[in-house]
Parts: structure tokens; sequence; C-alpha cells
């Protein structure tokens, strides 16, 4: 069973333009995605699919603009607003992509403790960042103080410490040196063989490949593939969406073939399949509605041809 599920989420954002005549983006759509204790699922896709607002749609912290529809569940309880606020942070932690969640104004060492729910916090804290590589000198510091590196493994070392059943992981990686990076992703495959399950939110499909058990796909804000990483090989024979395997053949080690054209902006979304301008194998059906989810080779694809 399922410990975190999202079923068709859809969220937009109301805006004014010139004129105060009011616009409402689309920035997601039908968006599905489950994730059960003790496994890892990578989310990854281009800079805009949709991929941090997942993240921040589980966790009720969307700016007010925000119109949200779909269903979040939690242990089979659905994530009302009210809930969003309990779990937040104790049973569900983020490991955010920005370093300016870090409190300006207090040291790095009590924030990390702020998140011990058990034991001794203080100790708890001086051992994830003995095992992050940080020095004692650094629970005294202030988030100014930091590297950028450093300001990520004190985000990092919060939820380690939170004894969370769900740790969402939004881009935990980028300026962390390589022997850094393999550790934080060493530890996120620990938290989830202790039945932890993980969200690692990413455009590194490498890093990805080398500690998650499943990828989903995420494209101009929906999801249109969820594959094993043993999919991942090769050409792409065992992939299923058309950009699924246009994205692994982009990749340097591989064919290192650029996609044509762009994602589409939110305020010009095509009617029917998202990825359709942009397809080889596009026909007239894929421009009249957005293929629904479907059930493909011990996958999930969001496409009429894929075989």
């Amino acid at each position: 069973m399922s410990i975190l599920k999202v079923e068709n989420l859809s969220i937009s954002f109301q805006q004014y333009s010139a004129g105060l005549k009011q616009i409402e983006h689309n920035v997601i759509s039908n968006l599905n995605v489950s994730i059960e204790a003790g496994e890892i699922v990578a989310v990854v896709g281009a800079s805009g699919s949709g991929k941090s607002l997942l993240a921040h749609a589980i966790l009720g912290i969307l700016p007010s603009n925000a119109i949200i529809s779909g269903v979040i569940t939690f242990e089979g309880e659905e994530l009302t607003s009210a809930r969003q606020k309990a779990v937040r942070g104790k049973e569900i932690a983020l490991v955010p992509q920005s370093v300016n969640f870090l409190d300006p104004l207090m040291r790095v060492g009590s924030q990390v403790r702020t998140s011990v729910k058990k034991g001794d916090a203080v100790e708890a804290q001086r051992a994830v960042f003995k095992r992050l590589r940080l020095e004692r000198v650094v629970e005294r510091m202030y988030p100014f103080q930091l590297s950028g590196g450093m300001a990520r493994r004190v985000l990092l070392s919060t939820a380690m410490v939170s004894g969370a059943k769900v740790i969402i992981a939004d881009e935990p990686t980028p300026g962390l040196d390589p022997v850094v990076i393999k550790e934080a992703l060493d530890h996120f495959r620990e938290f989830a063989n202790q039945g932890c399950a993980v969200m690692l939110i990413t455009h590194d499909i490498e890093a990805a490949l080398q500690i998650a058990d499943k990828i989903a796909v995420f494209y101009a804000g929906t999801t249109v593939e969820i594959a094993r990483v043993e999919d991942f090989v090769g050409k792409g024979e065992a992939l299923r969406h058309p950009y699924t395997k246009a994205l692994w053949r982009a990749l340097p080690q591989n064919d290192f073939m650029p996609i044509p054209g762009s994602q589409p902006h939110p305020s010009a979304l095509p009617s029917g399949c998202l990825f359709a301008p942009r397809c080889s194998m596009a026909t007239s059906e894929c421009l009249q509605d957005q293929p629904e989810m479907r059930n493909l080779r011990d996958g999930i694809v969001r496409c009429i041809h894929a075989t």
C-alpha cells in the first residue's frame, strides 16, 4: 500500500495582466505519483515541469493564489490543510531546493536540533553533522556564514534527524562535491532500507538511477511515465513514452541527441497530449485530448501509441 499517493493533482495560479484582466495559468494537470514505505521514487524532468510545485502541494506550502484540485493521501487518509500542518516537518520532511529556507537569525545547529523528536537533540545534531563532514564549529554559525554546499548539508541534516516517514528531497545535491553527493544519496538509500519513503526530485537522471527504485518522468506539469530503474538501459527500448526515450537518449553517455522544440509555457499548453507538438509519433488523435495514464509492461504511461 502506498504511504503517499497523489491522484489527478492539478494546480493553477490566478494572475492579473495589463488592464487588470484576470488570467489563470495551469502549471500542473492530472498529475499522478505514489510511493511506498521503503521505496525511493525519483521525480525527473526539465525545469518548469512541476517537480518542486508537487513537493509544495504535498506539504501545503503553495502561495495563496494557487487553485488546487485532486487528492493527496498520506497513510490512507486525505491530506487536508489541517493534517498537512500537523505532519509537516514531523512525519513528512522536506529537504528544500533553496537555502533560503534556513532561518537567518538562528544558529544552524539550533535549527537542526528543533527537528529532533526523540532522544538527545544536541547529540543527534552533532552525529549527523559528523556524518556529513560538517565541523563542530559550524553548529554555531549563522546561515550567511555558510558556503552553498555547507548550507545544503545543513538542510539535509534537518531531514535526517526528523524521524519522518516520508522525506521529500528537492534537488538536494547541487553545490556538493562528488564525495558528499554519493554519501547524501547513500543516506537516502539507508532511510528507505529502514522503512522510510523517499521522493527524490532532481534533473539528474544519472544520480537518480544510482539509488531509486522507480523513476517518475514529468513533462509540462504532468506525469508521462513511471518506470523501473532497470528500464533505463541501452537505447531505451524498455521505456514507454516518447519523451522518456528522448530524454534518455539526450544524455551525453548515450546518443547526446537534443530533443527538438521546447516545453510549452503554462499559458500556452496544447489541448491534447502535451508532448504532441514535439513528438514524431503524434497523430490527429493525439491533438484532441490528454491521454489517460495506463499500465503497460510493469510501468505506467500517458501515451496512446506506447506499446
